[in-house]
C-alpha cells in the first residue's frame, strides 16, 4: 500500500471511485463531474490543504482530503474532511489511516478543529468518526433531496489542537517542506 499526495493526473482514477457514490445519498451531487472539473478541484484544494490518494498494486483504491469548512476569516482554524474508497476497499481500516494522516498534517498547519459531514444513515462513515473520537455535533434534518427522498446530515466534530488565545494564521500545505510531509505519511502507515 502506498499513500501519497494527489495530482491532477489522478482525476480519472478518483472519478471512477467517486462514480460509485453518485447514485447514492452519500454525495449530494447529482451528476458526475468531468475529468477537467475534478482536476480543478484537486488543484484548488491542494494549494491549501492535504489531498491524499491510496494505491495498491499501482491502482488507486481510495482518496481523502481536507478543505475549508466555512468561508469567513475567523473560521480558518477549522477544516472539513472527506474520504472516498473503492467499494472493494471499505471496512479494512483504510479510511482511518487516511483520516489519521490528514489530521496529523492539519495539526501542523495550525488547524484546531476538524469536521465530518455525513448523510445518515451511513453505518461505515458513522463508525469511522466514532472510532476516531469525533462527537456528533448537530443533525440537519431533511437537509438534501436525493434518490427520491429527503436525507438528514450529521456534523461530526473533533478538536485536534488547543485553542490558544492568539493563534497564528493557518499555514498552507505548500509552506511545509515536502520531506516533512512525506515523513508524516510514512510514520502513519
Amino acid at each position: 500500500m502506498n499513500i501519497r499526495f494527489a495530482a491532477a493526473k489522478d482525476s480519472s482514477s478518483l472519478l471512477k471511485i467517486y462514480e460509485s457514490y453518485i447514485e447514492t445519498p452519500i454525495t449530494f451531487e447529482y451528476t458526475l463531474p468531468t475529468v477537467e472539473e475534478f482536476e480543478k478541484r484537486i488543484l484548488s484544494i491542494a494549494q491549501e490543504y492535504p489531498y491524499l490518494v491510496c494505491e495498491e498494486d499501482g491502482n488507486i483504491i481510495g482518496y481523502a482530503y481536507a478543505h475549508r469548512a466555512m468561508e469567513r476569516a475567523a473560521y480558518q482554524w477549522n477544516a472539513e474532511l472527506s474520504v472516498y474508497l473503492d467499494p472493494s476497499a471499505t471496512s479494512q481500516g483504510l479510511g482511518k489511516k487516511l483520516y489519521t494522516i490528514l489530521i496529523d498534517i492539519l495539526r501542523i498547519q495550525g488547524i484546531k478543529t476538524v469536521y465530518g459531514v455525513v448523510t445518515v444513515p451511513n453505518e461505515k462513515s458513522e463508525k469511522l468518526h466514532a472510532s476516531m473520537g469525533f462527537r456528533r455535533l448537530a443533525v440537519y434534518s431533511a437537509a438534501g433531496y436525493k434518490c427520491g427522498k429527503w436525507h438528514d446530515v450529521v456534523w461530526f466534530e473533533k478538536e485536534i489542537a488547543p485553542h490558544e488565545a492568539s493563534p497564528d494564521p493557518i499555514r498552507p500545505i505548500s509552506s511545509i517542506a515536502k520531506e516533512t510531509l512525506e515523513e508524516m505519511i510514512r510514520n502513519d502507515l
